[in-house]
C-alpha cells in the first residue's frame, strides 16, 4: 500500500506541477557555499555538536559534518545552521536498522 501511495503522490506532483517536497514530505535543503544550510520539513534534531548535526526525516536521517556549527534559527520544521560545512549525507532507515 505504501508503494502505491508514493507512486500516486509522485504522479500528482508531476501532473499538477506541485513541488515534490510538499507532496511527498521531502526535506528542502538550501545551501550557501560551505557557510550556511537551511533545512525545511525535518522531523526533529537527533544530535547537535560543534562538528555534527543529525536530523530525523520522514524517511531516514540527514547528517551534516563540519566545524564551528551554530544553530541560528530552529523552528518545529525549519532550521538554519552556520559554520564550515564539509559533508551532507542522507542515511536511509534500512542502514540504521543494520547497525
Amino acid at each position: 500500500m505504501n508503494t502505491f501511495t508514493n507512486r500516486m503522490k509522485k504522479w500528482i506532483a508531476n501532473h499538477m506541477q506541485l513541488p515534490a517536497d510538499v507532496m511527498m514530505d521531502l526535506p528542502r535543503i538550501t545551501m550557501v557555499g560551505q557557510l550556511h544550510i537551511y533545512i525545511e520539513n525535518h522531523q526533529g534534531v537527533l544530535r547537535f555538536s560543534n562538528q555534527e548535526l543529525r536530523l530525523l526525516l520522514k524517511q531516514g536521517q540527514l547528517l551534516i559534518k563540519g566545524n564551528g556549527f551554530v544553530l541560528k534559527t530552529i523552528l518545529p520544521e525549519e532550521l538554519l545552521l552556520e559554520g564550515k560545512i564539509d559533508q551532507v549525507m542522507f542515511i536511509d532507515d534500512k542502514e540504521e536498522r543494520k547497525s
